[in-house]
């Protein structure tokens, strides 16, 4: 009798197993939903668009852009995070989501543990620019005067706890200087008060920087990426113009399911995200808005993620930012 109950058992798993990968083969069969943390118009927004409506082409499907808004996208990531693991609900986090797992005291997910990753669609750096006023034209004279000032020159960023804050911070601390922060609600308000001499130091993206600099309103001193930007080759890095090594601080882009997703979907939506990005009308226009397009396997994008959380750790805890 225990044989025969055995003999069942293993039939029910094999029959269950069958069924799992049938399944894995016919995905998808309904539309899939791809949960944006922020509202429409921004960089995410139209990142998830222009790959998303590549992905539905490929896989003949529509998929859904659903813009969840609120708390640096927490409230998205948890939506996503408790979704069934079945492939059909994506997410999409940026670098937003590595700060968030040490700025917030409480978060109802685990960025690590919660998600199985897709791939890293992308990346944008930021411009480091000062007010023309300021008696710096490179960013190791902008060092020294902020070492023989300390704490008078002033920084904006878009708000407290997001990238263009924290990443001014680990400058701070790379550097050795101090600064003070003024936060905004928003990245254009603080370029407005940069040309206008209210702060003298700003780091924000190439969309909201490079026209004012070119303008001859503002003074751009470097990027923030390991390598020059298309759209600045003049502009040296943060890194070999500053005398800081591998200094990086850029905002990304990827794709995240919830973990449980089985492996053979993973990597269908895997290579439908790569294909996407090697389009040539998704990779023109993302590289017109700046974006650096990367495409990566989900191991490599799990070992980025990975590397991101204590990166951004150790920023928040020198910095004492903290939301409750």
């Amino acid at each position: 009798m225990r044989s025969l109950t055995t003999g069942f058992g293993a039939a029910l798993l094999a029959v269950s197993a069958a069924f799992a990968t049938a399944a894995e083969q016919a995905y998808p069969t309904r539309p899939l939903r791809f949960v944006v943390p922020f509202a429409p118009g921004g960089g995410a927004d139209l990142m998830a668009r222009l790959a998303g409506a590549k992905v539905g082409e490929s896989f003949g499907q529509q998929v859904v852009i659903d813009n969840r808004a609120g708390a640096a996208g927490n409230i998205a990531a948890e939506v996503v995070a408790k979704s069934a693991p079945d492939g059909y609900t994506l997410f999409l986090p940026t670098v937003a989501q590595a700060i968030s797992a040490s700025l917030y005291r409480k978060l109802n997910y685990d960025l690590l543990r919660d998600f199985a990753p897709v791939t890293q669609l992308a990346a944008t750096p930021f411009i480091l620019s000062v007010n023309l006023s300021l008696p710096a034209s490179s960013v190791k004279e902008l060092i020294a005067l902020a070492k023989s000032q300390p704490g008078k020159l002033s920084y904006g960023s878009s708000g407290n706890g997001g990238p263009s804050h924290l990443g001014t911070e680990m400058f701070k601390s790379r550097a050795g200087i101090d600064m003070r922060h003024i936060p905004y609600k928003g990245g254009v308000p603080a370029a407005i008060d940069l040309m206008a001499g209210q702060i003298q130091v700003l780091f924000n993206t190439p969309p909201v920087i490079l026209p004012h600099s070119r303008s001859g309103r503002l003074r751009a001193l470097g990027v923030t990426s390991l390598k020059r930007i298309p759209a600045a080759p003049e502009l040296p890095t943060v890194a070999e113009a500053g005398a800081l090594p591998g200094f990086e601080m850029v905002t990304w882009y990827g794709v995240l399911v919830p973990a449980g997703t089985p492996a053979g979907v993973v990597t269908r939506l895997h290579t439908a995200f790569a294909a996407a990005l090697k389009a040539p009308d998704v990779r023109d226009r993302l590289v017109n808005e700046n974006l650096d397009v990367v495409g990566s396997s989900p191991a490599e994008f799990a070992a980025y993620v990975k590397a991101e959380v204590p990166k951004w750790a150790k920023v928040v805890k020198e910095s004492g930012a903290r939301i409750d």
